[in-house]
């Protein structure tokens, strides 16, 4: 779907902003952009979005390079930023007419498309709200209604839960998940790692222009977590589990505290399987088994605050 090769953008004497940026954004993608602040980020989206020329680099869309051609590109993108601009005295069914006239859909056909997004982002009944009146949870809904309009082939959003409560934050993901299932590819930016991690398919992670990590998020915990122990806890025959687990080929060292066995194990998802398996066959009652987890947000500081320059990891099963 989306594919960036190289891309550099400089700003007067103070650096790259983009140094060589590679990132590659697959077709139903619901793809997390993170990196710390300066990283880069905001620079990488406005010129995915035509709104920024870069110095060098190319960027392909659906297949068609776009660099050259700003106008294919913003027709092909949606783009909801950090902050809605107010715009008074216009309701709710004349901001997205606007919009759509703007994007070549006029009269009765601009009228329809209206609707259809709004029920797409559960805003059908404030068609006649006055934007400035509503909540900053329903405007950022409408500002999502109104990229949606010119049916896009890439979503692009940039902090989009910025200043939202939790609840709101909690429906907007929601809402950006049902768009993903219904065949959108989406791109989102946000520094609420937690929450990427819930939601997103794939993850980028960028530090000082640079793309150090990109992948399936599945594939890239996983391999993090791999080298996590197993913490498994069990109501009775310990000695029996501790001699079941220690004699599996795949484990290369156990503690034991009480009924509480941490065991560093090599084997997959699968092999896990079986090993909790043999341990209930053998009339063990195991109420834990789990690989302790890394959070996003311990790999996101290791990454940006460890990182050589110029290093980067990209994980053969990922992107």
């Amino acid at each position: 779907m989306l594919r960036i090769e190289k891309l550099y953008k400089k700003y007067n004497r103070k650096g790259n902003a983009l140094d060589g940026l590679d990132m590659k954004v697959e077709k139903g993608d619901l793809y997390g952009f993170v990196g710390p602040n300066g990283a880069g980020k905001t620079t990488t989206l406005r010129i995915i979005t035509g709104l920024l020329r870069p110095d060098a680099g190319e960027i392909w869309l659906d297949g068609q390079k776009t660099t050259k051609d700003m106008k294919l590109q913003k027709s092909r993108i949606g783009f909801v930023p950090d902050f809605f601009g107010l715009y008074e005295n216009l309701t709710v069914m004349e901001y997205l007419e606007f919009f759509a006239a703007s994007y070549g859909i006029f009269q009765k056909a601009g009228t329809v498309r209206s609707y259809e997004v709004l029920e797409l982002v559960n805003l059908r009944g404030m068609e006649d709200v006055f934007v400035d009146e509503m909540s900053r949870g329903m405007q950022q809904k409408l500002c999502l209604a109104r990229a949606l309009l010119n049916h896009p082939r890439l979503l692009v959003l940039d902090e989009p839960n910025s200043g939202l409560d939790p609840r709101t934050r909690k429906e907007f993901q929601l809402l950006l998940q049902q768009l993903q299932k219904e065949g959108y590819t989406i791109l989102i930016s946000s520094h609420i790692l937690s929450e990427l991690s819930d939601i997103c398919t794939s993850i980028g992670i960028i530090n000082q222009g640079r793309m150090v990590l990109q992948g399936k998020i599945d594939h890239i915990m996983l391999s993090i977590d791999s080298s996590n122990p197993l913490r498994i806890t069990v109501l009775n025959k310990v000695e029996q589990a501790v001699r079941l687990i220690r004699s599996n080929p795949l484990v290369e060292r156990i503690s034991v505290e009480e009924n509480k066995i941490a065991a560093w194990f090599s084997g997959s998802r699968e092999e896990e399987a079986r090993l909790l398996k043999s341990l209930v066959e053998a009339g063990i009652l195991v109420v834990a088994f789990a690989r302790e987890q890394n959070s996003l947000e311990s790999l996101f500081f290791h990454l940006t605050g460890g990182t050589q320059e110029g290093e980067e990891h990209e994980l053969e099963s990922g992107l």
